[in-house]
């Protein structure tokens, strides 16, 4: 019998009700079977690692009781296991939040763990790190310093299960360790069959992005058609014992699983198919296949695997000073050079108004704006009607605040004292973030798994897991 792994999210901020039909689909197909939340990005961990440091009882994924409530009972008494990496920053608080959820549907019997292991930032400058690709050795100094995380595998959460976790919180893992876990747990696969490791690990990697694979994503008007979109079924992967995969999506639900969106999904940041690196297997997808078995079926063959690296990658996060935007419209007779005066007054302005080093950035949209350049040659040559609706785009950049703040107050002012009919300004600005990749020694990192304390039955099966 296969094993189900569903999809419930594939980043922070999807859909809250797309494990609704997700788990309908699991109970109805009676199989053993696990629901998996990918929610968390380099930049989303910083964001967490921060909301933290302003309250220590934050820190884990915000939208983490509307993606849990409306399923976990539904997952407890069917014995679907649930995992996430929505313990971000701060694992402890989301299993405080999931116990809170069990208790209000009076299930006090709920076991939780935890995975830890991935935040180094204590060790980190006494840990012998290899850059990653191009990007800086130095690392940031202590009061600079948000993150630093490394990209775990599937061990610890599959040691979690044995200690017969319902749900399995972690931080930052690799995203289709997530699904791997629990096959590894299924199957008793060995940590050195890297074909089945390999299979199981593109399995996750097909469905991390949630529905990218089923249709999101994927679609372009009259050339890549998808039929439903506003109710995207996301994935479930049907997994055999000798790791064959099939790729579908619950019943009655939008989108499509096709040749074309799981071809798309299986290369998706893929940077060698030949030797593409995961904490727990190299995987080799030089002779894979894609078969279409019937509507929204898909099966993959041929993968094959090789020996995990030696090393880990992690992700360090520090402060990048401030990034701000600002936008007004301009439309009607004569727009677009109302909108490109408004560009020249605010250009003029901040020569005097703000320091040299502050980095702006000028867009028309409507003219030219995704493929122009910082220095806005597209912009220059483009040609669009004189009489249409145009919006000013200013992004700034700079160390301090203040000087953000000025820039975007700068096209406020535009308002009174720019060209006529100006509009609907909007302006923001927030911390920025800078990320740096290195490769730790996988010796030096120790991952395990731990019962949530708080958890009454949590702590019971602890004491006996630790007994056996």
């Amino acid at each position: 019998m296969s094993f189900l792994l569903g999809s419930g999210a594939g980043f922070s901020g999807d859909r809250t009700d797309a494990a609704v039909a997700v788990v309908a689909e699991l109970i109805k197909r009676q199989q053993p079977s696990a629901l998996v939340f990918e929610t968390l990005g380099e930049r989303t961990l910083a964001a967490a690692h921060r909301a933290m440091r302003d309250d220590p009882e934050s820190g884990f994924e915000p939208l983490l009781d509307e993606l849990l409530a409306p399923v976990l009972r539904d997952c407890l008494d069917h014995d679907i296991k649930i995992l996430g990496n929505f313990g971000a920053a701060n694992p402890s608080g989301a299993c405080q939040v999931i116990a809170g959820l069990a208790t209000q549907l009076g299930r006090t019997d709920v076991c939780i763990a935890q995975v830890h292991g991935d935040d180094i930032r204590q060790q980190l400058h006494s840990l012998d790190l290899q850059r990653w690709e191009a990007e800086r050795l130095e690392l940031p100094g202590d009061d600079s310093l948000i993150s630093a995380n490394v990209y775990l595998g599937a061990k610890a959460l599959a040691e979690a299960l044995a200690m017969q976790a319902d749900v399995v919180v972690t931080g930052r893992v690799a995203d289709p360790a997530l699904f791997l876990a629990p096959l590894m747990h299924h199957f008793d696969w060995r940590w050195d069959d890297w074909d089945r490791l390999a299979c199981g690990m593109m399995a996750g990697h097909l469905a991390e992005c949630g529905a990218q694979v089923s249709g999101g994503y994927f679609a372009d008007p009259g050339f890549k058609d998808v039929p439903g979109l506003a109710t995207v079924g996301y994935p479930i992967i049907e997994v055999e014992q000798d790791g064959s995969l099939i790729i579908s999506k619950p019943a009655n639900t939008g989108g499509c699983v096709t040749e074309q969106t799981v071809k798309e999904q299986l290369l998706y940041e893929v940077h060698d198919p030949a030797n593409y690196l995961t904490p727990d297997v190299t995987v080799d997808l030089s002779h894979a296949e894609v078969r279409q078995l019937s509507p929204n079926r898909v099966a993959v063959t041929g993968i094959r695997g090789k020996p995990a690296p030696e090393r880990l990658k992690t992700t360090v996060c520090y402060e990048g000073g401030w990034q701000g935007e600002a936008e007004i419209s301009y439309a009607g007779p004569n727009a677009l050079a109302r909108a490109q005066l408004a560009a020249q007054v605010l250009r003029e302005r901040l020569v005097f108004r703000a320091p040299a080093e502050l980095r702006t950035r000028l867009d028309i949209i409507g003219l030219a704006s995704v493929f122009d350049s910082d220095s806005g040659e597209l912009q220059r040559s483009a040609s669009a009607s004189a009489s249409g609706d145009y919006r000013l785009r200013l992004a700034a950049e700079h160390s301090e605040r203040r000087w953000v703040a000025r820039a975007t107050q700068e096209l406020l002012a535009l308002y009174c004292a720019g060209p006529a009919g100006g509009g609907g300004v909007r302006r923001q600005f927030q911390r920025r973030v800078f990320t740096a990749s290195y490769l730790v020694k996988r010796s030096d990192i120790h991952p395990h798994a731990s019962l949530f304390e708080s958890s009454p039955l949590g702590e019971r099966r602890s004491e006996r897991y630790a007994a056996s």
